[in-house]
């Protein structure tokens, strides 16, 4: 009986590995080994990342709406400690966009907050 060779299996998912590795750098989108470490190192850096972007946004908005609530006189823990006891359910996003689009709508919620805090 012959000897069962399996060149086209091989060389297909060869080629499909080297296919994700386009574009590395020097070696490892070229010599397979290295390409194949690279792609799984790649994928558990997407997988982790996907979740990191998620606080890196986050943290990116409450910046924005600390420094947009300092110029309206008020600290960022202020700010969200007033809009809690006024009622004014805004999540970040939409805070950080008005603090970075339309500074009068937020400097209004800058002052209900602020007329919260001070009562």
């Amino acid at each position: 009986m012959p000897r069962v060779k399996g060149g086209t299996v091989t060389r297909r998912r060869r080629k499909r590995v080297l296919k994700l590795a386009k574009g590395f750098y020097g070696s490892k989108h070229t010599l397979y080994k290295v390409a194949n470490q690279q792609v799984m190192k790649s994928y558990m850096y997407a997988y982790r990342d996907r979740r990191q972007k998620k606080r890196d946004f986050r943290k990116l908005w409450i910046t924005r709406i600390n420094a947009a609530a300092r110029m309206n006189g008020l600290s960022y823990s202020r700010m969200m400690h007033g809009l809690k006891l006024a009622g004014i359910e805004v999540n970040r996003k939409m805070l950080a966009e008005l603090a970075v689009n339309d500074e009068q709508a937020f400097a209004q919620l800058a002052e209900a907050a602020k007329s919260q805090n001070n009562k």
